[in-house]
């Protein structure tokens, strides 16, 4: 992918409790970021949320995850 400037973290909140707090998840999404959310929430199970993560993703990152634009992955496994 050319530009790394359009792929967004995305934080997911799963519908598993841990001590009664919602399990995390961490995606990336090669997405412009109102794009990013529709993609990620097209692919995590019904009643989760999501919402843009901050943090960085550098060029690198891009580069070993090989992402093509409107690919999504989640880092969390």
């Amino acid at each position: 992918m050319g530009s790394f400037n359009k792929v967004q973290l995305v934080e997911v909140r799963t519908d598993d409790l841990v001590r009664g707090v919602p399990k995390k998840q961490l995606w990336i999404a090669a997405a412009p970021p109102d794009q990013a959310m529709e993609l990620v929430l097209a692919v995590i199970p019904e009643g989760w949320s999501a919402q843009l993560a901050d943090g960085l993703v550098t060029a690198k990152d891009v580069e070993l995850l090989k992402l093509s634009p409107g690919d999504v992955r989640e880092l969390t496994k």
